[in-house]
């Protein structure tokens, strides 16, 4: 049997682990008593919102109004929130990537943590001897090198000498749709982090495909396409 798409392109908070409502948004709102402290910090589903629309540095820096010196307070925050703590993968996420390489497939992520982040977090669930992506892109300075931008999924098909219909890009929220449409490789959704109905509706008319259980996804992915 040959695999329907020969690579995944992942993305990891929210896709591969809940890490948004244990870290990503704890973690703001501790930069914000310290940055703003008179001010309220947005609830967990307006954060979600806001990664959604308009991306978290848009709404660090033009809604905020943030300066380059409480960006750095925050990412320091941000990052210390995640080296102390390592969010769990959804539960069969792991066994579904697993099974799609025990088929030949091949295992990417292109995400906005940090790759040293993502890879200790492989490395944590599966006692450092299991499953390791790849190739993993994270979180760059250069804008242009990190999605929504095209640049990371085309290092990965050059990389891998895929066209485009070869991989799948699997990401929950706008910025992997975004990726998507400026690469011509397909998306799934993943929609089981979050039952926010915004994203929700979005993702479902803007992805090729959506899932709503990792099971289901497992499923997709480990189907053939009959060549």
């Amino acid at each position: 049997m040959s695999l329907r798409f020969r690579c995944l392109i992942l993305d990891h908070d929210d896709t591969a682990v809940n890490s948004t409502a244990l870290i990503h948004h704890p973690s703001h709102v501790e930069a914000m008593r310290v940055l703003r402290p008179q001010a309220r910090a947005i609830d967990l589903q307006g954060w979600f919102l806001k990664n959604f629309d308009p991306g978290i540095m848009r709404y660090l820096t033009e809604e905020l109004t943030l300066s380059a010196e409480e960006l750095q307070i925050e990412y320091k925050i941000w990052r210390e929130f995640n080296t102390s703590t390592v969010p769990p993968f959804f539960p069969g996420f792991l066994e579904a990537l697993e099974a799609f390489r025990a088929l030949g497939g091949t295992v990417t992520v292109v995400s906005h943590s940090e790759k040293d982040v993502i890879l200790n977090t492989y490395r944590a669930a599966q006692g450092g001897d299991g499953l390791l992506p790849d190739l993993v892109f994270g979180w760059d300075y250069d804008e242009t090198r990190r999605k929504p931008h095209p640049w990371p999924v085309q290092q990965i098909l050059q990389h891998f000498n895929l066209s485009p219909g070869q991989a799948l890009i699997v990401d929950d929220l706008k910025p992997g749709v975004l990726m998507s449409r400026a690469t011509g490789v397909p998306i799934a959704a993943a929609g089981w982090a979050h039952q926010i109905p915004q994203i929700r509706s979005y993702m479902r008319e803007h992805c090729n495909a959506y899932f709503d259980t990792v099971a289901k996804f497992r499923n997709f992915i480990c189907s053939g396409n009959g060549d």
